[in-house]
């Protein structure tokens, strides 16, 4: 099976650098993509898809060093969703 995903977008914030209780730099950002439509009634319909983004090892400092809110990335990675409970005991994705 293939798990692939290519993302071209704009970062929302700056990338943010934390290091894994073992010393691996671990780099988290949100890339925004955009499309635009029109919808039946001819108006122009915008809409943002959030992506969040998580790297690591050297690219992860690298990322973090040289890019900010605003730029302009291309991201090619593989998919994966995580579960968490959050603090009321729900479970998040």
């Amino acid at each position: 099976m293939l798990n692939k995903a290519m993302i071209i977008g704009r970062l929302g914030r700056d990338p943010e650098l934390r290091y894994s209780q073992d010393g691996k730099p671990v780099c988290t950002m949100s890339a925004a993509t955009d499309e635009s439509y029109t919808d039946r009634n001819g108006q122009r319909v915008d809409r943002a898809e959030w992506h969040r983004i998580v790297i690591y090892g050297k690219t992860a400092e690298n990322c973090a060093h040289h890019l900010g809110k605003g730029s302009l990335v291309f991201i090619e990675g593989s998919l994966q969703t995580r579960k968490w409970k959050d603090q009321q005991g729900q479970d998040r994705f």
